[in-house]
């Protein structure tokens, strides 16, 4: 990514967490990425153009901790108490900027572009399906790709009304990852 670009995004993400959506303005961006307004406007056309680019980033940072903590050496079970584990815990740690960039993007233009941001993950996750569905892990009519768009959307769910909406404790949360996990091996896994 162009550097003016990440100090854009970058900068965006502190100044809507400090000022909001609504009271920020494109000169607060520019200001904090030490870059003329010109500049930005080369990248971005409004502030609001710049939510897309901070959902991809925090897709990416998914993406990442997906990468470092799901150990695909383990049996599929833990590895998706890994995964939920991941999506829990970046949810926890970014909650500010998920709210804002939920906010930011239901209020423009820019939401029909949230399935080309997620698209890297959905393809990772549907990796990750194919091999217990070969192994006969998962139930044989589960269909990966909506069933993958199931899942993400599961466990995202469950971790914003934990940490977004609810501001639920620790053991609740913990409560809230078992009960995913636990509907989850329902929903996917073949019945033995």
């Amino acid at each position: 990514m162009d550097n003016k670009k990440e100090k854009i995004i970058h900068a965006a993400i502190d100044v809507f967490q400090e000022k909001g959506i609504e009271k920020t303005k494109v000169s607060d961006i520019v200001k904090g990425a030490g870059i003329a307004q010109g500049t930005f406007y080369l990248y971005f056309s409004s502030k609001l153009s710049v939510m897309p680019a901070i959902a991809q980033v925090m897709v990416e940072k998914m993406m990442e901790e997906m990468k470092e903590h799901v150990n695909e050496k383990r049996p599929f079970d833990k590895q998706l108490e890994q995964v939920v584990d991941v999506v829990f815990d970046i949810t926890n740690s970014y909650r500010s900027i998920f709210a804002m960039v939920y906010a930011g993007l239901a209020s423009s233009e820019y939401l029909q572009q949230w399935e080309k941001i997620y698209q890297p993950y959905y393809e990772w996750m549907g990796t990750f399906f194919k091999q217990p569905k070969a192994k006969e892990v998962l139930r044989e009519d589960l269909s990966i790709e909506p069933s993958v768009k199931l899942v993400i959307g599961l466990i995202e769910s469950a971790a914003e009304q934990v940490y977004l909406y609810d501001q639920l404790s620790k053991e609740e949360a913990v409560t809230k990852k078992q009960e995913v996990l636990e509907f989850m091996r329902h929903a996917l896994y073949k019945k033995t």
